[in-house]
């Protein structure tokens, strides 16, 4: 369902003398279906943002509303977003405290009170579609690779069946093949289900790689909101706030400006490619 931002601002300890400003007037609408990545220097205020979409956090000031309903209306319940708008931190850790995955996967639909035999299958059908395998179904999650504790904090949430994903940095400690690994799984979760997904990352390749649209978070501000290619043009100006663009960008702006006509706004490895061929069997 849709997600609209309106007006939205937050202080941290608004009533003291440290108050400080970490959401400024931060509008936004998040469509059904949309592959959202979020990016921002640390204390850009992304996972402020993140907080606010399942009511963790309440806005100072401004709405939110959800399927057309604002989730601060007294009437509200809180519990049925966050159930609607599910979130995986950055450390899945935080996220595991069962004595076996299987029962970790079922504490969230137990929760919704359902019966014995849905949790099961919730819990099933979620850690399937997240590849995890059977013979680790009743080992302890934190016995588990870096790599597999995230499928189960993910597994987790889906089995609540939200409407929307939020995930903070889920492969922050990953090595290359690992983060590719999840990142895949999540793109394929999203065309078999339709979900909403909103990636937080600090990989800039990850970003280009997946995400439809891309949101870049200043001191609490909207800085940019558009597509990858859009938005890496702005390179230098996302380098004056601390952040950069794909390898590949700084690299096709080396080769146009060394004679080679490479189409500079190529933001993945494989467009790279073909734009770089491209120009060489025309020279």
């Amino acid at each position: 369902m849709s997600i609209i931002i309106d007006h939205v601002n937050f202080v941290y300890g608004s009533d003291t003398p440290l108050a400080v400003k970490a959401l400024d007037d931060i509008n936004l609408v998040i469509n059904d279906g949309e592959f959202v990545g979020v990016i921002g220097h640390t204390g850009s205020g992304k996972s402020t943002l993140m907080q606010h979409l399942n009511g963790l956090l309440k806005a100072t000031s401004g709405t939110i509303y959800f399927d057309g309903q604002d989730i601060y209306d007294k009437d509200y319940k809180l519990k049925d977003l966050r159930s609607k708008v599910g979130l995986v931190f950055q450390y899945p850790e935080h996220q595991l405290f069962e004595t076996t995955v299987f029962d970790d996967v079922c504490y969230g639909p137990k929760n919704l009170g359902l019966d014995k035999k849905e949790i099961q299958l919730r819990a099933y059908d979620a850690l399937k579609k997240v590849g995890f395998p059977d013979e680790l179904f009743y080992n302890s999650p934190f016995d588990l690779s870096g790599g597999q504790k995230r499928r189960v904090a993910i597994a987790g949430v889906l089995a609540m069946h939200p409407e929307v994903l939020i995930l903070d940095e889920p492969t922050a400690g990953l090595d290359p093949k690992g983060r590719k690994d999840i990142l895949n799984m999540i793109k394929g979760l999203q065309k078999e289900t339709g979900l909403t997904i909103i990636l937080v990352s600090h990989s800039m390749e990850d970003v280009a790689e997946y995400v439809d649209r891309i949101l870049v978070l200043n001191k609490g501000k909207i800085m940019y909101n558009d597509v990858p290619k859009e938005v890496f043009k702005h390179y230098k100006e996302l380098e004056e706030v601390g952040l950069a663009a794909p390898q590949v960008t700084y690299t096709l702006n080396s080769l146009k400006e060394h004679g080679l006509c490479v189409d500079v706004n190529a933001t993945t490895i494989s467009e790279a490619v073909e734009t770089i061929m491209d120009a060489l069997s025309k020279r």
